[in-house]
């Protein structure tokens, strides 16, 4: 009797053992399992992975990798035409079945039909399966059968549908390997890490892998959930779950981030109004449904939901300079530049202040949302598309659910509220460290003599810049564009 043939996993965003089904599905059907990573940057379309991204991605690979070995196996690198390499890997090998998880960023579904369609015609038994998502964006619809456009009673529809238990793969299991390996790269042939090294701060802020992702999940059950609905606003408190990279990169999946909750309590569905472990979930429903929309309106990531906002007025910015002033944090405003230092450093940044920095970009600089939604895409190491887009669609009002474009977030007003001792700003900006709490987010209303103990200059020769901005003034240009927007005009008053 001879050996079944081996089974090509093709892993993706899908970078752990349990709770795949992929692998699962290539285990129960026996026989050697060729676990394969591919870089295949064009079957990205315009959104292939960012600077942080790869470096989080990398090192997620060579944990996998790890893992891997633990149970007999190793990971298969490869670079190029992923159908190519597929369809040779399969010839070399006599694999007879290639199996993945999906994907629901509009280019990857495209590529993954392609390819799906050859590889069968090939011969191949191909079969994918839901991996990344607690519910799919073709099996959610409104009560007209339309996708939803509005979170509130999308996550309500989601939460009365029963969610699936994640998949286990038993400590002991061996992945079974074939008899000889075919030739591959490593790991660190995929290019995936900066020719100039500018990751510490990565390195000393994560742990990618799926052991890391399990340890932050079981940090933030066992202390900052239970007061998460009061505390997830602060962000000089490690009081949110920090696990969107390896949700993103997927080491760790929603189900078992719903497994895991309700472990500690009861059923999602039944936990009170303004409990922490509730309004914890439906953070996660918000990933959901930035997926549900991404998957329904593909052109999205581009150009804005509401089609009125492509005329929206955007101001001039002769050379980037006042791009560039945002992205390395010198806005003059310490909790906009303490978060764009942050992300800088750590390829994070706190969701509060998220919203602030990029409510500033769109409303006080009035640039176009897309060129922050590019920056936090090479930057972010959870740059995930659909949670990207929607968050900056929903900032700049054009997107489903969005914020009042008249709604202008007052970055003082808002230091001062989630950050009333400015200890957020002094790690981040540390310049101003010394900056009494009265004045350190707004350090250019202190007297002269409280910046020189402080240490502090202001001005283009100082060591903190000023305004780039006046918040008054910026505030009604931008309800002047808003207005124009609605008139049909493109005049603005400044």
């Amino acid at each position: 009797m001879s050996a079944s043939p081996p089974s090509i996993v093709w892993f993706r965003q899908d970078l752990r053992l349990q709770d795949n089904p992929a692998l699962h599905a290539a285990l129960e059907r026996g026989g050697p399992v060729l676990p394969v990573y591919i870089r295949d940057d064009a079957g990205e379309g315009a959104w292939p992975a960012g600077g942080a991204a790869r470096w989080w991605l990398h090192h997620a690979l060579a944990a996998l990798d790890e893992s891997l070995r633990v149970r007999g196996s190793r990971l298969l690198c490869f670079r190029g035409d992923a159908g190519q390499v597929l369809g040779e890997l399969a010839a070399r090998t006599g694999a007879k079945a290639v199996f993945w998880n999906r994907r629901y960023e509009p280019a990857v579904i495209a590529r993954d039909t392609r390819l799906k369609s050859e590889l069968t015609l090939a011969g191949l038994e191909v079969r994918s399966a839901n991996a990344a998502l607690l519910h799919e964006p073709h099996t959610i619809a409104n009560k007209q059968g339309r996708p939803f456009q509005v979170f509130t009673p999308f996550w309500r529809h989601c939460l009365t549908l029963p969610v699936e238990a994640p998949l286990a793969l038993p400590a002991g299991r061996p992945v079974p390997a074939p008899a000889a390996w075919p030739a591959t790269s490593g790991v660190g042939d995929l290019g995936l890490l900066p020719r100039i090294r500018w990751d510490a701060g990565l390195a000393e802020t994560w742990t990618p892998g799926e052991a890391g992702a399990a340890r932050r999940l079981r940090q933030f059950i066992d202390g900052a959930m239970s007061a998460y609905a009061d505390r997830r606003n602060l962000p000089y408190e490690d009081g949110t779950s920090m696990l969107s990279p390896w949700l993103h990169t997927g080491e760790l999946s929603p189900r078992q981030i719903w497994r895991a909750v309700e472990d500690v309590g009861r059923p999602a569905g039944l936990f009170p109004p303004g409990n922490g472990a509730r309004v914890f979930l439906s953070e996660v429903g918000w990933r959901e449904f930035g997926h549900h929309l991404l998957f329904h309106f593909p052109h999205t990531p581009e150009k804005p939901l509401r089609e009125d906002f492509e005329r929206f007025p955007w101001a001039e910015d002769p050379g980037g300079v006042r791009l560039e002033a945002w992205r390395r944090g010198r806005t003059g405003y310490p909790i906009v530049d303490a978060g764009m230092r942050q992300l800088w450093h750590t390829g994070w940044m706190h969701n509060r202040v998220r919203m602030i920095a990029a409510s500033f970009l769109v409303k006080h600089l009035r640039l176009n949302w897309t060129a922050g939604a590019a920056w936090f895409w090479d930057t972010l190491v959870d740059a995930d598309l659909a949670s990207n887009t929607l968050g900056w669609q929903w900032t700049a009002g054009c997107g489903a659910d969005a914020a009042p474009y008249f709604r202008v977030f007052a970055p003082v007003l808002q230091g001062q509220r989630f950050d009333p001792e400015g200890t957020y700003v002094r790690r981040w900006v540390p310049e101003l460290a010394r900056v009494p709490a009265a004045f350190i987010h707004a350090p250019w209303e202190a007297p002269a003599e409280v910046l020189a103990r402080a240490g502090v200059t202001l001005g283009p020769s100082g060591n903190y810049p000023r305004p780039i901005v006046d918040h008054a003034q910026a505030r009604q240009a931008a309800l002047d564009a808003f207005q124009a927007l609605r008139g049909g005009e493109v005049v603005v008053r400044e």
